[in-house]
């Protein structure tokens, strides 16, 4: 199976790079299933029903969220209505959703998405993603209950996302990491055939500062005083994310290639596009 992996969509102009190249993308590498991380698509600060229906509409199959994942309110009735959005697995007890779910790809086959927060210097405690994930990953074996599967660890530590890495190793397809909205240099299959990467960056203009217009994060770091708000950069957006091909008999990975279209890194990071 041919698996697509998107970064940390952020604000319009990661919005626009997804709507504007991901159906050619679909089509020229005969891409089988794509799932896109929209947790900062609206305004840089969560998804909003409307953005999140733009995402679809373009070509993702899934959209996973994160700690942002209902700063936009109305996410916290429309995610009851839409299940092609997944919120983690370990953010509230209380919250609307499902934080894993399989999916139907092509020819029948059967994909397990799932995203869990990792608890390292983040800003609320969250439960322990570990125990979590063991529970959907035993529910559903590849090979057996599933033909892939993907997870979308959200969090600010690479040493808990590498750990999720290895804690997933042979049954999962594939980890990924987001939330930094940094691009990692170490994809890699792991040793029991899990694609693995600890950030797969975001889709959003780099010329910034995470995403964000520079003025205003600079100033708070020369100065230690906050003068205005955090407003998404608006310029040319590249597209980060990780490309997989999975054997659908296993479940394991054949192939691994970190993806950089458009925009600023694709000139310093270029990477090997599908054949």
């Amino acid at each position: 199976m041919r698996i697509l992996f998107l970064g940390d969509v952020m604000g319009r102009a990661g919005r626009r790079a997804i709507t504007e190249n991901l159906a050619a993308m679909r089509a020229d590498w005969r891409l089988d299933f794509v799932v896109v991380n929209g947790e900062n698509a609206t305004s840089g600060a969560g998804l909003s029903p409307d953005h999140a229906k733009v995402l679809l509409e373009a070509g993702a199959d899934a959209i996973t969220l994160g700690d942002h994942a209902f700063d936009q309110k109305d996410m916290m009735g429309f995610i009851e209505s839409e299940p092609r959005i997944i919120r983690p697995l370990n953010f509230s007890k209380a919250a609307p959703g499902r934080g894993a779910r399989v999916f139907d790809a092509p020819g029948g086959r059967k994909v397990l998405v799932a995203q869990v927060l990792g608890q390292v210097f983040m800003k609320r405690p969250f439960d322990d993603p570990f125990s979590h994930l063991d529970t959907v990953l035993k529910a559903h074996p590849m090979g057996g209950m599933v033909n892939a599967s993907l997870v979308d660890i959200h969090c600010e530590a690479t040493s808990e996302k590498m750990g999720v890495g290895h804690y997933c190793d042979g049954r999962a397809s594939i980890v990924v990491g987001t939330h930094t909205h940094v691009p990692t240099a170490d994809a890699m299959i792991l040793p029991g055939g899990t694609a693995f990467q600890s950030d797969a960056g975001m889709c959003g203009d780099y010329n910034s500062v995470i995403g964000m217009e520079k003025d205003e994060p600079m100033r708070r770091f020369v100065t230690g005083m906050p003068k205005g708000r955090f407003t998404p950069a608006a310029g040319e957006a590249t597209l980060s994310g990780l490309y997989v091909e999975t054997d659908d008999r296993t479940g394991k990975a054949t192939r691994v290639v970190m993806i950089r279209k458009g925009g600023r890194l694709a000139q310093a990071s270029p990477a090997e596009a599908p054949d």
